[in-house]
């Protein structure tokens, strides 16, 4: 008899040894059909294990997460399989799962992208067998037979240590696999194959170099579409594409993942700049900045020349090695040293917007999003011990109110201890503790992301979404207790003993040219009137009303209203044409009338018009929508 415990503390028998299918079915048919796999000590399995004992068990449904991932793990196989049924001489390397999907990096002729068709056509017959997943445990001497014909298998299976490996067959098709995989191909209901891009054997650019196909899968047909249109939708806001249009940014191979910002592009940062000073002074922050580059002694004392080194640009001066600084840290522990402190002088709240640099492969530029120089919206946060709950909670409601200000909503993540860490084993508990302590006193659900925090401290990301529900990690909150020590960090408490500091490292921006970038896309190029970077354009339908024009702009720019002159021989029609597609927010057309009643008519965007204003009627409700940086559209 096998006595199976379900989450809610039920328990079911068996007389005979069911497999977790078995299980399913026994709650319901229909409950089964969307099962994907099961959990039994917090380890996935497939649904056709036998279960030979007592025991908990969970099922991972088609509604789950890990159900989704298990779901694309299995989509990577059948895309492999569909490869190789198309292209013979094919050699299979490594398939996993992504954030956004799955690839499989495969030893291949060149192909491009008209080719997806015809493999999708292939997975296509795969899917509708239904073939099952079967997982098979054999030697290593035996996986070696089995792949003997592929070198980068072959590879894989003798680095490994365990004798026993397993191996997942579906058809004829087989693979090196943990697992697990669906109960059957057929469970893919909607499926696309996205891009082709190049990659090098383990990323190793000396290795042979491998074509990588990325795709993408669902339970679902209809959120397979969604997914599409999402896609569509997001090329028309590419923040490459649109930078250009208009005229905000642009990229050059002189100076690589090194963005050259225009002078409209500066308008967008400086507003940026200007709300992220306000904000900052008023939650009792005080502004700092530190070199560009500093000596490598530094950067060896905080632990960067241990555990960075590889993404540190640096050079020699007066003989002595120096690094241009990844991360404004550690020239924040020199300022800090600078002066004795108090308890009473703590919590200590310094920000710095500082230029960082960090060496990235060039195969990973994107745009904004992936760059080597960038300006880190940084502070550090010095404080008691006890002071720690509440300050972790200060910077969340700031980055609230920040983050609100454009219409972004986020989720909250703890990452945990990596492998590659300075500090002790009591510190690291200390400190993740104390996160989570505050996490519950802000009280936001949020989620554990094991092994993902800094290497000197766990830390709270933060992860905003989009208009088009996808989600960035831009935040972030770190609790520092090795930093501190290694710089010899004190202050003075009530008992006039030294103490050590706690620190907090955090930004809320991140990257400000990527926050910039996403910004470009939330909006779609067309940003409020605050953040746009022209946020009037005057109009004058003939060339003897320019002077009247320039008057105006004169006036509106008193008023720190950004704003331009069309002075083109082009019609009006074109010109309100043009002004729209550049996403202006306010087109103010001069005429004769204009000019004889001293009025203004002005346009907005989503076209409603409004004629004969005077400029105080113009002004007071412009300048009130810009003071208080709303996301309203309607102005008037």
């Amino acid at each position: 008899m096998i006595n199976i415990t379900f989450p809610d503390n039920s328990i079911k028998s068996f007389e005979n040894i069911p497999t977790g299918m078995d299980v399913a079915k026994s709650i319901s048919e229909g409950f089964a059909r969307n099962c994907v796999a099961m959990k039994i000590d917090d380890t996935l399995k497939d649904l056709s294990n036998l279960i030979e004992q007592d025991t908990a068990i969970s099922f991972i449904t088609a509604k789950d997460d890990e159900g989704l991932e298990i779901l694309r793990h299995s989509s990577a196989h059948v895309m492999a399989e569909a490869v190789l049924n198309i292209y013979t001489d094919a050699k299979l390397t490594i398939g996993p799962v992504v954030e956004d999907g799955f690839y499989y990096d495969i030893d291949m002729d060149p192909i491009s992208k008209g080719d997806l068709g015809a493999i999708e056509s292939e997975m296509k017959k795969i899917i509708k067998a239904k073939n099952t997943f079967e997982r098979k445990v054999v030697s290593k001497e035996q996986a070696l037979e089995i792949f003997k014909d592929n070198p980068f298998k072959l590879e894989l299976i003798n680095e490994l240590v365990d004798q026993e490996i397993s191996l997942y067959q579906n058809g004829k098709f087989i693979d090196l696999c943990r697992g697990p995989h669906i109960p059957h191909t057929g469970m893919i209901k909607g499926f696309k194959l996205l891009k082709i891009s190049g990659a090098y054997w383990r990323a190793d650019q000396t290795r042979e170099q491998l074509q990588r196909l990325y795709g993408i899968s669902f339970f679902d047909k209809k959120k397979l579409n969604k997914y599409i249109n999402m896609i569509e939708e997001a090329k028309k806001r590419d923040h490459r594409k649109l930078g250009t249009k208009l005229d905000l940014y642009s990229f050059h191979d002189e100076a690589a993942g090194m963005p050259f910002f225009h002078a409209k592009g500066i308008e967008v940062w400086n507003a940026l700049l200007d709300y992220w000073r306000e904000e900052h002074k008023t939650a009792g922050y005080v502004e700092t900045k530190t070199p560009v580059m500093l000596n490598k002694k530094l950067w060896e004392q905080s632990g960067h020349w241990e555990n960075y080194r590889e993404n540190m640009y640096t050079s020699v001066i007066d003989d002595e090695e120096y690094a241009i600084k990844p991360m404004n840290c550690p020239g924040g522990m020199l300022l800090y040293k600078t002066k004795a402190y108090s308890y009473r002088d703590l919590p200590l709240r310094a920000g710095e917007v500082g230029l960082v640099h960090r060496h990235e492969l060039s195969g990973a530029l994107s745009g904004l999003f992936r760059v080597r120089a960038f300006h880190q919206d940084d502070a550090h946060i010095f404080m008691t011990p006890d002071q720690i709950g509440t300050e972790v909670r200060g910077v969340l409601e700031l980055a609230k109110r920040i983050y609100g200000r454009f219409g972004l909503n986020f989720h909250l993540e703890l990452s945990t201890r990596p492998k590659k860490s300075i500090g002790t084993d009591e510190q690291w508990e200390q400190a993740t503790n104390g996160l989570e302590a505050a996490l519950k006193l802000y009280g936001q659900e949020y989620f554990i992301n094991e092994g993902d925090g800094a290497f000197y401290g766990p830390k709270i990301d933060i992860h905003i979404k989009d208009a088009l529900g996808r989600t960035w990690q831009c935040g972030t909150v770190q609790l520092d207790m090795s930093l501190p020590e290694r710089f010899d960090l004190t202050y003075k408490g009530k008992d006039n003993e030294k103490h050590r500091p706690i620190m907090i490292h955090r930004v809320i921006y991140g990257s400000l040219e990527r926050f910039f970038g996403i910004l470009v896309e939330h909006f779609a190029g067309k940003f409020p009137l605050w953040l746009a970077p022209v946020q009037a354009i005057l109009l004058p339908i003939n060339q003897d009303l320019s002077d009247h024009a320039g008057t105006i702009k004169s006036e509106l720019e008193s008023h720190k209203i950004r704003c331009e002159v069309d002075k083109r021989s082009e019609t009006l029609k074109r010109k309100v044409r043009d002004a729209q597609l550049n996403y202006i927010p306010l087109i103010i057309t001069i005429g004769d009338k204009e000019k004889d009643n001293k009025t203004l008519s002005v346009r907005t965007l989503d076209g409603k018009v409004k004629m004969g204003l005077s400029m105080k009627e113009f002004l007071d409700p412009v300048l009130h929508h810009i003071k208080q940086r709303t996301l309203d559209a309607e102005i008037f």
